[in-house]
This record gives C-alpha cells, sequence and structure tokens, in this order.
C-alpha cells in the first residue's frame, strides 16, 4: 500500500541499519526520500537499492554535529522534491561501555554531539520546512536506554532520555500547526552496531539475546514499518508519545 505516496521524507544515518531498512521501506510506501549519513559509499548504496524496487531516493552526504551541514540536508530535500512532510532523526553512537567515573568529557561530549545535538539541528531546520507544508512528521529514534539506565553507557543513556524530552516539547510546540513529533525506543536491533557486539564477546550476545522475552533480538524492518506507520494517517491522533518497540525487554525488566 502506497500510504506515504506523494510524501516527501528525509532519513539520517541511512547507511545501513535502522536508517537504511526505513528509507527502504518509505520509499515502498510511495516517499520521496533523502538518505543521508557520515557514511557515503553505504548512502549511495541505500539509494541504489531503492531505485531498483522502482523507488525515488537520492542521498546527500550528512554530518548531524554540524548545524550547516543539517540546514543543507533539509534545503535539499526541498529544492529537489519540492518540499518536506516526513523525517526519521535516526544517526546514533553507541560509545564505549565505560564506568561513570572513568568517563573523559571529550567521551561523552561526542556521544551527545550526534545522538542530541543531531537530533536538535534536525528538527530545528526541518519543522520550518514541514510548516511550509501546512504540517509533517517527525519520527525520532530513542531507545530503551531513554526509558531506563543501563550500566557503563551513561553518555548514550543520557542522550536517548534528552531525545524522549526534546520530542515532547517539539510536540507541545506544534500540534496545533499541523506537525507530530514521537519517539521510537527500540531494544537491541540486528544493526551493524549491535551485530559487532554480539559476534565479539558471545557472552554479551547471550546476555542481549536473553533481555528479551520473545527470544531473539529485533529486525531492522520491525522498526522500519513502526516507522512508516507513525508517518501515516493511521497514527494521526498520536504524537509527543513514546513507542516502545522492545521484544517485551522493558516489561522483563
Amino acid at each position: 500500500m502506497a500510504i506515504l505516496e506523494d510524501k516527501v521524507a528525509i532519513v539520517t544515518g541511512g547507511a545501513s541499519g535502522l536508517g537504511r531498512a526505513t528509507a527502504e521501506a518509505m520509499a515502498a510506501a510511495g516517499a520521496s526520500v533523502v538518505v543521508s549519513d557520515v557514511d557515503e559509499e553505504g548512502g549511495r548504496a541505500t539509494v541504489e537499492r531503492i531505485d531498483d524496487a522502482g523507488g525515488t531516493a537520492t542521498f546527500t552526504v550528512c554530518d548531524v554535529t554540524d548545524e550547516s551541514s543539517v540546514r543543507a540536508m533539509v534545503d535539499l530535500a526541498v529544492s529537489t522534491y519540492g518540499g518536506l512532510d516526513l523525517a526519521y532523526n535516526n544517526s546514533g553512537i553507541e560509545g564505549h561501555p565505560t564506568p561513570s567515573t572513568e568517563l573523559t568529557e571529550d567521551a561523552f561530549r561526542t556521544v551527545l554531539d550526534v545522538n542530541l545535538m543531531g537530533v536538535f539541528y534536525c528538527m530545528k531546520h526541518e519543522i520550518p520546512a514541514m510548516l511550509e507544508r501546512g504540517g509533517g512528521v517527525i519520527v525520532n529514534t530513542s531507545s530503551t536506554a531513554g526509558l531506563r539506565g543501563y550500566a557503563n553507557l551513561m553518555p548514550y543513556v543520557a542522550s536517548k532520555h534528552a531525545v524522549a524530552g526534546m520530542t515532547k516539547t517539539a510536540a507541545l510546540e506544534y500540534a496545533d500547526q499541523g506537525i507530530r513529533v514521537l519517539s521510537l525506543h527500540p531494544a537491541a536491533i540486528a544493526t551493524p552496531m549491535v551485530e559487532r557486539v554480539m559476534t565479539e564477546d558471545a557472552e554479551m550476545a547471550e546476555s542481549i539475546t536473553s533481555m528479551h522475552p520473545i527470544g531473539r533480538v529485533g529486525q531492522p524492518r520491525e522498526i522500519a514499518d513502526v516507522v512508516v506507520f507513525l508517518c501515516s494517517e493511521g497514527a494521526s491522533f498520536m504524537t509527543g508519545t513514546q513507542i516502545v518497540v522492545d521484544g517485551g525487554a522493558l516489561s522483563h525488566g
């Protein structure tokens, strides 16, 4: 079903993982998609996959920690496709697991620059473009770490809690102007980031899997399909909401 037909979307972190899967799903649902990432090779591969499937997409290099780069990404969407309706702000890094008292300032700021400031810059420039179209939808990737704590991941946990808070604020500010803003809270998903950790440490792999009562980690398409729904008219009464897609992980405790 082309439930996003005639819509224009931005997907950050679109070179792999959740970003790639979501860009493909949005295009399959009828949207024209601007795929962005610092990984040019991966991002262009995502666009090629979309083209091969009969979708419409273009790639741009975007460093979400650089406001001018984010502004250029939004301007490209508008100039290429005539406006902006949807955004999946997904770029993120996990940092290196470190006890809180051993963290350096640089390590802390590096995670926040991508996960927090990146989402802030994106919303700052996406919202005005959406207002020009009379409204839109923004989905920000948070995490189950945006709703609970995890030992040795203080910068990541802090950034993902902040994404949830920024989402609520933007949702309140623009609800009466036709813009919906939601945060998405996945547990472990089989992205390159998670697969790298699981491959390097068998004990950690078992621990990660056992966190999910459903008995496995999630697949990127299982997140992408939720994003497409949230961006559709089927979710028109949803804004400021934390959408948990976690295989039961938070219920497990």
